[in-house]
């Protein structure tokens, strides 16, 4: 794996009283790792509203690269795996009050992020992109300032196009801002460069993509909740064995099409 996250973060705190000179110190939580092993499934949050990586099918099934990569993870750690959607603007504050285990929905990693939660990954690596119509005659960033902006609500690229003084329309989903993009309800969509240009082949649906946009690769991490070293590791763990022994190439040609790592 040639790019690795540093998962495991240290956080010491002691509080010191001037009277009778006593010391306290929270209570130190158990490592979730051991409650998992004990009831034998781990619950993995995404949207189900962004495919390929994550997608209600015909059968109403939630499938696609990410549940795919998360089941993975929790059958090399011998647990089985529970798939819950949510909407992505609220997904971090449903974990953070246990309505689920770990985030394993295509969430990109950054700082903000990791002050309130652990990351394992990244699992793959993408770009932010912009898209318009092939007819739109927007070929530029220089011209996204007079023109509707649509993103997803809750996603890194809604804090980016507000920051610029963009005009932003947020969406619950991909397919969503897809439709808005074709109905020309919105001029131009700003999403992850995979899973857009992969949703709009699989639809037949045309586009053009703005090519003077300068950007960065980003990273998706597994989120979970801070405090958990024990099960960071045996996620990353099982995350390293995968890349290393073909099973990754395997979901992600399945999904993607492409090894994305």
């Amino acid at each position: 794996m040639t790019k690795r996250r540093t998962f495991m973060k240290t956080a010491i705190a002691a509080g010191s009283f001037a009277l009778a000179g006593l010391v306290t110190a929270a209570p130190v939580a158990a490592d979730e790792l051991a409650t998992l092993k004990e009831k034998g499934v781990v619950r993995i949050a995404m949207s189900g509203a962004y495919p390929p990586f994550n997608f209600v099918n015909d059968k109403n099934e939630v499938v696609g690269f990410d549940p795919a990569i998360g089941t993975e993870i929790n059958r090399r750690l011998g647990l089985e795996t529970e798939i819950v959607t949510t909407a992505w603007d609220g997904i971090i504050g449903g974990l953070l009050a246990n309505k689920y285990d770990a985030i394993v929905g295509s969430m990109t990693i950054t700082a903000e992020r990791d002050e309130v939660v652990d990351f394992v990954g990244p699992y793959y690596t993408t770009k932010r992109a912009i898209f318009t119509k092939p007819d739109s005659g927007i070929t530029s960033v220089s011209q996204l300032g007079g023109v509707k902006v649509g993103v997803t609500l809750g996603e890194t690229h809604e804090e980016w196009a507000k920051a610029q003084g963009y005009k932003v329309s947020t969406y619950k989903g991909l397919p969503e801002l897809l439709l808005e993009l074709d109905n020309g309800r919105v001029d131009v969509i700003v999403n992850d460069s995979i899973a857009a240009i992969l949703a709009m082949t699989e639809k037949g649906q045309e586009f053009a993509m703005i090519e003077d946009l300068e950007t960065d690769a980003f990273g998706a991490g597994i989120a979970i909740r801070e405090g958990n070293p024990e099960l960071a590791a045996a996620m990353q763990e099982a995350l390293d064995a995968m890349m290393a022994d073909g099973t990754y190439t395997k979901i992600a040609e399945e999904w993607i099409g492409a090894d994305i790592r």
